[in-house]
């Protein structure tokens, strides 16, 4: 009976739709498992990233279905986004015929996988039922006051034609296109996740099944900083310059004051000066710099004097103020105090525009000389030129000073935080509309919640140019005020496509319910997520939203948990011959092509053998070979067993002690990190004594039992060849309803290790020794080993080396 993957995959992938074999069902008398993979952009066509991150999630949800849980494994489409629109200006059709398409397709790859998932609960951000629910939790954040409207200096892609938050703009570029990203003045929506900043960042302490990598970046990114607010006067008006600084202690060596190119007080304190001209050049110059040039460490830095002095406040000093780009008005107050002496950024630009300096912290180790200084000196030390505290440590003057100033009201203690409000307005078609409309007699009004959704026009005209699309439709932009009944305008703008990736979490646990974005007792039952799977590239913009939206949710009494994810796991990426795989590159490997090769199954299995679930996985052929012979060879032992008519029992055997030690190590590997790869091999390992158990004519009631668990551990890693060799082996319902296997902790312990014999380093024996026995004995059991004698003879030896539990090498 050969085994033909073809036939058996689509068999058992209609079975387990036709019978919902992986539908959840609400049941609070059941443990629940919730495992969710972040849901994929519809793109068209599913990649190896995509196989290998549904893959391991998919293992995960099996696995844990066989340990007895509940499990909700859910899939659906976070369909909004630019590329659809850029698409069907390209196709010239609507986005939304392209991304059903698109979704189409994608489903049936995914099926084709045969992944575990619970379609009935799927979901498509694009449609109004879901997108409702953007535009509801929007109301309720304007009526607390968390959707807010405000001019500023955002990101600007020129490619795009439309704004990016902060957290997307990825190393000065769009995080979608790559367009170097400029900045613009526009009326924006903003969401104010800054409210709960605090929260975001002590939270993270809850997280302890997060990668640290992941905790650490969301540190960074929301960045709380302790430091002092410090009030210099504008010379001779004596107009308050705040500038804020964690480095109190060096005030006294502040030289000059610099502005960001974007603060207000710039143009007025150059008005009528002979540097206005040049200083408004270069102010146009640096807007068409992005943040990230701005800030790096790689690029030199450019300023220019405004022609106007600030007193500092602690010794009534005349400092110039500075215009410079590296300092950007999101952080701080937007102004900075420049101590070149310590701080190495100020002193480069000391440096190249030749300005003041004076040491107020000396080295303790080595005196300071300013004219011998190559560089700032950024340590610890003792205040010199620092007034009444001279001679104490900087450390100690820090909390002296900032008391001292507060006391004097010349500044005040404050928490400064990097993170800033959400930029949620985009100028495209294809998105969540806003909720608002705008009337000249009543303002800007939220629209009611009973004329939800506000749904897109079907018929938009697709250029790629002009700004919002929207905004040429009049039948959707047209309204009646439902206040005074007068004209009024719509919101041409629509949401960033993270509000819609920012819940859908909750959604998926009642995704067909009405009456609000979801059942309260039903994501009560299910929720947290106790598994969730995606790349690291979302560890700040997803992850930060969906934790935001969380804590907002809660505070409506909507819900009852803090942190929306309980485990995460970051998949690496796939690489060929150690590159990403790209079509620039072409080095792409189409996941159907192999399918349509080797089948589903094996390709899973190459995938979760050939690199642990976080680490980078590098594409190999033969790897995929391999996995294919081992599944053939699996098979062919079901086989076999299935027409053995031999049902005599050999009693306990060192093949029942290994079936039980791989039960233990695969449930361990599984539990404890999910470590597919050993688990694996473990099995693999099972597989091969059972080859030699049939060599030594075994009892085939103990070979079938070896076998039976083999195809049960296999199961989560390859369901469709399990599910036909548990069929072959006599059982009639599906193996995921079958139970993970227990073992005998009596017969899993390992008391007997089997230890490789190298002489000069090439493997010429094995023996089997006690465990935890000393080294002289293994000395002793070895010498005394015949194969051992025939290859060591009569030569003396040079080195006896001891790998515990493993090996010995003995060099002659």
């Amino acid at each position: 009976m050969k085994y033909n993957f073809k036939k058996i995959e689509k068999k058992w992938q209609d079975f387990w739709q036709k019978y919902k074999v992986f539908q959840a069902d609400f049941n609070p008398s059941r443990k629940k498992y919730y495992c969710l993979e972040m849901f994929p952009y519809p793109s068209g066509r599913i990649h190896m990233g995509h196989v290998r991150n549904y893959t391991i999630g998919d293992v995960i949800a099996r696995y844990k279905c066989m340990c007895g849980f509940n499990v909700l494994h859910p899939m659906g489409f976070d369909a909004f986004g630019q590329p659809a629109e850029n698409a069907a200006i390209k196709n010239k059709t609507h986005p939304g015929i392209w991304t059903n398409k698109c979704i189409e397709w994608m489903k049936k790859e995914l099926m084709r996988m045969g992944f575990s998932y619970d379609w009935q609960r799927e979901i498509s951000t694009c449609k109004d039922d879901y997108y409702k629910w953007n535009q509801w939790i929007f109301l309720k954040m304007f009526e607390k006051g968390l959707a807010y409207k405000k001019a500023s200096s955002v990101n600007w892609c020129p490619s795009c034609e439309t704004t990016l938050a902060n957290e997307e703009v990825v190393q000065g570029g769009c995080w979608r296109c790559n367009t170097a990203v400029v900045q613009k003045e526009l009326e924006q929506w903003f969401l104010k996740i800054t409210q709960y900043s605090e929260e975001l960042l002590v939270d993270l302490k809850e997280l302890t099944q997060w990668p640290p990598r992941v905790i650490a970046m969301q540190e960074n990114w929301i960045g709380r900083s302790y430091g002092v607010e410090i009030y210099f006067r504008l010379e001779p008006n004596g107009k308050i310059i705040s500038v804020f600084t964690t480095r109190v202690d060096t005030i006294f060596g502040a030289t000059y004051i610099v502005l960001a190119p974007e603060h207000p007080l710039v143009k007025e304190i150059i008005k009528n000066k002979p540097q206005e001209k040049q200083v408004l050049a270069f102010i146009e110059k640096v807007s068409k710099e992005t943040k990230v040039v701005r800030t790096s460490e790689d690029v030199k830095k450019e300023g220019m004097f405004t022609g106007a002095y600030a007193i500092n406040p602690v010794n009534q000093e005349k400092i110039p103020i500075w215009v410079a780009d590296y300092v950007l008005m999101e952080y701080g107050t937007g102004a900075i105090m420049a101590v070149p002496t310590h701080d190495q950024r100020d002193f480069l630009f000391a440096k190249e525009h030749n300005l003041a300096m004076r040491i107020v912290i000396q080295n303790k180790e080595s005196s300071l000389e300013l004219s011998k200084m190559d560089q700032a000196y950024e340590g610890d030390g003792i205040q010199v030129n620092s007034g009444q505290f001279d001679g104490i440590s900087n450390t100690e003057a820090k909390e002296k000073i900032a008391a001292w100033m507060e006391e004097k009201q010349i500044g005040r203690k404050v928490t400064h935080w990097r993170l800033r409000d959400w930029l949620i307005s985009r100028q495209k078609y294809w998105g969540t509309p806003i909720p608002i409309i705008y009337c000249d007699k009543c303002g800007i009004l939220a629209m009611p919640y009973d004329e939800l959704p506000v749904k897109l026009p079907k018929k938009a005209e697709f250029t790629g140019e002009g700004g919002s699309p929207l905004s040429k439709v009049k039948s959707f932009v047209q309204v009646k005020c439902h206040k005074c009944k007068g004209r009024a305008r719509r919101d041409t703008d629509t949401m960033a496509t993270f509000i819609d990736s920012s819940w859908y979490f909750l959604r998926f646990c009642s995704p067909k319910f009405k009456d609000a974005p979801f059942d309260k007792q039903e994501v009560k039952y299910w929720m947290p997520v106790d598994q969730y799977i995606g790349g690291i590239e979302h560890a700040i913009l997803h992850l930060l939203y969906s934790r935001f939206f969380t804590k907002f949710l809660r505070d409506l009494g909507m819900l009852s948990f803090n942190e929306p994810f309980q485990k995460l796991l970051t998949q690496g990426m796939v690489l060929k011959e150690g590159e990403v795989m790209s079509k620039s590159k072409g080095n792409i490997v189409d996941p159907d092509e192999i399918i349509k090769k080797y089948g589903a199954d094996t390709l899973r299995l190459f995938i979760l053998f050939a690199a642990p679930p976080e680490a980078e996985l590098d594409w190999n052929e033969r790897g995929m070979e391999g996995a294919w012979r081992f599944l053939t060879r699996v098979w062919r032992m079901v086989i076999e067993v299935k027409n053995c008519k031999n049902t005599t029992s050999a009693g306990m055997d060192s093949l029942t002690k290994k079936m039980h030690q791989t039960i233990k190590k695969v449930s361990s590997d599984m539990e404890g990190g999910f470590k597919f790869n050993t688990a694996i091999s473990s099995i693999m390992e099972l597989v091969n004594e059972i080859y030699q158990a049939k060599e030594r004519n075994l009892g085939a009631k103990e070979i079938k039992e070896a076998i039976e668990t083999t195809v049960k551990l296999l199961a989560a890693f390859t369901p469709h060849i399990s599910e036909e060799m548990w069929l072959v082996l006599g059982h009639k319902d599906s193996i995921f309803k079958s139970g993970w296997p227990s073992y005998n902790e009596e017969f899993a312990k390992e008391k007997t290790i089997d230890l490789v014999i190298q002489v000069n380093s090439r493997n010429r024996s094995r023996i089997e020794i006690p465990v935890g026995i000393s080294e002289e004995e293994i000395h002793k059991l070895v010498l005394n080993d015949e194969r051992t004698k025939q290859w060591i003879k009569d030569s003396p030896v040079k080195k006896f080396i001891i790998v515990p539990n493993k090996l010995v090498n003995i060099l002659i």
